[in-house]
């Protein structure tokens, strides 16, 4: 699954209000980035990816990926030339990684210590 366009962060407690109906009792939003009309959040517990589909946006797909099923991941950080950082994260029983990209403005390193601290356990 890839998205286009670039993510830029949003505030974790803005995303955790917006999206609460996703979110399991106690669970926290760790960071959340807007990627035009799509959403990526790291929570305590997983990665959720809200997908606006068509041309109105009303439909909307929920993905929701358990840091356990992340095999592994590589992030790619901003060149001289290329000002964009991008991540790709492989999730067990798929052979093709979902990529995101972010704008300079993220710090791609939060991301990658996030992902790094739960990934882990």
């Amino acid at each position: 699954m890839a998205l286009f366009g670039n993510a830029h962060p949003i505030d974790p407690a803005q995303a955790s209000q917006d999206y609460a109906r996703l979110l399991g009792q106690g669970e926290q939003v760790r960071a959340a980035y807007l990627l035009i009309r799509d959403v990526i959040m790291l929570t305590d517990r997983r990665l959720i990816l809200v997908d606006k589909q068509g041309i109105t946006g009303k439909k909307t797909e929920y993905h929701s990926i358990p840091y356990r099923s992340i095999t592994h991941f590589a992030v790619e950080t901003a060149g001289t030339f290329d000002l964009d950082a991008e991540l790709k994260i492989w999730v067990s029983g798929s052979p093709m990684p979902i990529q995101k990209t972010f704008t300079k403005g993220v710090d791609i390193y939060e991301v990658q210590a996030i992902l790094t601290q739960y990934v882990a356990h």
